[in-house]
């Protein structure tokens, strides 16, 4: 039973093929951005939970971020509605990332014999305050064949 660690390559190896992505980390969202060495736009992956299903299929839920750092400039700020940074080009380039992705694997996972919710959710995200980082968090949830293999069958 490896559909975990299938599932983690199969993202980032995506996540990697995308022109405008830098790095691709994996984890818990509380921990993005603690290696100072990341070149953004960075994609990380999340795999939040899973379940058996019948004895049939492996349930995950995935969380998949991209994020680009926000470029704030020190001048005078004349237009407060577009406030002199580019939060707004952050939050259109990671879109356009996850976009491309879930396309990707949304034709992909009909191949493999994989299921996944057709209607994943996006969320937005302004870390202004901790590490000045934009972008989103789409959401959604896979199913895949359970493929366990016993080696030891009764004596």
């Amino acid at each position: 039973m490896n559909q975990y660690t299938e599932l983690l390559y199969y993202v980032k190896e995506l996540a990697e093929a995308d022109t405008l992505v830098n790095t691709v980390t994996k984890g818990d969202f509380a921990l993005l951005d603690l290696d100072k060495a990341n070149i953004f736009p960075l994609v990380h992956i999340n795999i939040t939970d899973a379940g058996f299903s019948n004895g049939q299929t492996v349930k995950f839920g995935m969380q998949i971020g991209c994020f680009d750092i926000r470029d704030v400039n020190k001048e005078i700020r004349t237009d407060k509605f577009w406030e002199q940074d580019n939060e707004v080009d952050n939050h259109n380039l990671t879109l356009a990332v996850l976009n491309r992705m879930w396309l990707k694997m949304y034709t992909d996972f009909e191949k493999n014999n994989i299921t996944s919710s057709e209607n994943p959710t996006l969320e937005i995200q302004s870390f202004v305050r901790t590490n000045l980082l934009d972008g989103w968090i789409l959401t959604f949830e896979v199913e895949m064949p359970n493929t366990i293999i016993n080696l030891c069958e009764g004596n």
